[in-house]
């Protein structure tokens, strides 16, 4: 039993002795560092979007178009066919719930009756009307024909008694000629009346015929043949339940699969760079070894919210050049925007660019050399070395160990166009070095001193005093890695 607990311990002991020679970072060879050539060619500047294909030009399928005139104002969709589905001419493509319509047409089958029997009623009126106004002119002909004959048969009454009877005939015609115009009148006044009401009619008639026929466009057919996109109510897609609005009535589209785009949305930090014209890459998530070729067709005036984040976005619309049957509205297209290309310059990978006093880019060289270089155009792999490398250069492609407190090499070209505090070597300036010390008595640099001077501390004894709180200060500087991604844009 010793002997195996023994054995055991042994083993153990192995195991840690073993992990720890072999995990111990301390011990752990480095690996070794990368390096890569600058090259001199061909620089394209890009960007790179997401977009959503779609037709360039569709046959919009819509529900009823004339619903508002009615007072409807929403309209639910009951049915619809699968989005995708090829349809013929004819072929039925949703059903809208007429349940509105129906309580509509109810209201205007009632007013239609009330306007009928309004009709009728002012039908009888005029006719009631004229009628008096004909036994009127009856009964003074009868009149009139009475007092000619009693007129006659007094031709021995005395010569009074005879212009009586003339006065009264004279009377009654005068009343005959005044109870046609009356009839005239009261015929006209009949006649406009009826043309009134029976337009009223004919328009309440017309608009519930309407109505009923506006129920067939409750049922929505084909209008040619294609296939069935559903369309975009707010931002989303019409489906089964949906209400979709009277003033927009779009149900589904039927896209021309023949000319095809990809809408996308660049950021306003890059849109500066995309115009109508340029040359796009287009890449298909659902094919990934399909590409395709397009062109920058229209560039948004007008930024708009990204609605998943803080940033303005712009819409962007690519066409695609070719004529592919796989092709379908909705897919996502990886796009490629050539913004720029430049002939015969020199270009390294970004991972070669360092920063110095965030201010100054360098390069490591193959022989530990910190050069600085005048950075170009950037890509997202790549940029442009305008100075300060030459073609075929081996640089690091990362820091490498034992650089910590050197100092590029500066371009004289780029003197006075770095910022002032960040030049290495500056110019002899009056600052009366002599009499800025450190607390040790040696003399202080004259970057420390005009680092000093720009918090506001021009007194040098005040300065040294200062140094002495901090513990004496530290002098000069040592370059600081990191990728830059500083350039032109």
């Amino acid at each position: 039993m010793k002997k195996k607990l023994i054995i055991f311990g042994l083993i153990v002991v192995a195991t840690i002795v073993v992990a720890t020679t072999v995990f111990n970072p301390s011990t752990a060879e480095e690996g070794p560092s990368l390096f890569t050539t600058a090259e001199e060619g061909e620089f394209t500047v890009e960007v790179t979007t997401t977009g959503e294909l779609s037709a360039e030009r569709s046959t919009n399928i819509l529900g009823p178009v004339n619903a508002r005139d009615y007072g409807i104002r929403q309209i639910t969709v009951q049915s619809l066919v699968e989005e995708g589905t090829q349809v013929k001419e004819g072929d039925f493509v949703a059903q809208l719930d007429p349940g509105e319509l129906y309580d509509k047409l109810q209201q205007e089958k009632e007013q239609l009756d009330a306007q009928v029997a309004e009709f009728d009623n002012a039908k009888i009126d005029t006719a009631l009307t004229l009628r008096g106004e004909r036994d009127k002119l009856i009964n003074l002909d009868y009149q009139v024909e009475e007092k000619l004959l009693q007129l006659e048969q007094s031709q021995y009454e005395p010569p009074a008694t005879i212009k009586k009877y003339e006065n009264e005939l004279a009377k009654l015609k005068r009343d005959k000629e005044r109870a046609i115009e009356n009839y005239n009148l009261r015929k006209e006044q009949a006649k406009a009346k009826m043309i009134e009401e029976t337009a009223d009619l004919r328009r309440r008639q017309n608009r519930y015929n309407s109505m009923q026929g506006l129920l067939d466009d409750f049922t929505i057919n084909a209008p040619q043949a294609g296939m069935v996109i559903y369309a975009k109510n707010g931002g989303d897609r019409v489906t089964e339940g949906t209400q979709i609005n009277v003033w927009d009535p779009r149900v589904a589209e039927l896209p021309d699969l023949t000319s095809m785009i990809s809408t996308t949305f660049i950021n306003e930090v890059d849109i500066r760079k995309i115009q109508s014209g340029q040359d796009v890459e287009i890449g298909l998530d659902a094919f990934p070894d399909k590409r395709l070729t397009g062109r920058v067709i229209r560039v948004a005036r007008v930024g708009q919210q990204n609605p998943n984040s803080d940033a303005k976005v712009f819409e962007v619309q690519v066409r695609v050049n070719e004529r592919d049957a796989d092709l379908r509205p909705a897919m996502t297209t990886s796009n490629v925007i050539i913004t720029q290309q430049l002939e015969s310059v020199v270009h390294v990978p970004l991972e070669c660019l360092n920063t110095y006093n965030d201010s100054i880019n360098y390069v490591i060289k193959k022989n530990g050399t910190l050069q600085e270089v005048k950075v170009g155009l950037t890509n997202s792999n790549e940029a442009v070395i305008e100075m300060g490398v030459e073609a075929g250069d081996v640089l690091y492609l990362s820091r490498p160990d034992g650089i910590e407190g050197e100092e590029p090499n500066l371009i004289p070209e780029l003197n006075g166009t770095r910022n002032e505090k960040y030049e290495l070597n500056p110019p002899e300036s009056p600052l009366n070095e002599g009499e800025w010390l450190m607390p040790d008595g040696s003399p202080m640099s004259p970057r420390m001193i005009q680092g000093l001077k720009d918090r506001g501390i021009t007194d040098p004894e005040e300065a040294k005093k200062m140094m002495e709180r901090m513990g004496g200060g530290s002098r000069g500087g040592a370059a600081r890695g990191g990728a830059a991604r500083s350039g032109q844009q």
